[in-house]
């Protein structure tokens, strides 16, 4: 059964092309994943994304072939 990171000590970042309005994504590198937040509600709910599936994701991003989402096996 996975277990949930500790997002205590995270050290959250935005993107540099961030604006200072308060309305980003902010995220966190921990051991094995990646943690996403609102930064409006840091308290609020955070995704969490093994490290692997975080990087196919912003590569297939990037490179504009995501298309459609399948089923992780």
């Amino acid at each position: 059964m996975p277990t949930t990171p500790d997002l205590v000590a995270a050290r959250w970042f935005t993107s540099s092309r961030s604006a200072n309005n308060g309305d980003c994504v902010e995220c966190a590198v921990l051991p094995g994943v990646m943690a996403v937040r609102d930064s409006k509600d840091p308290s609020g709910p955070t995704l969490v994304f093994p490290s692997h599936q975080w990087t196919a994701f912003v590569t297939a991003t990037t490179a504009g072939t995501l298309t459609r989402l399948r089923p992780v096996s």
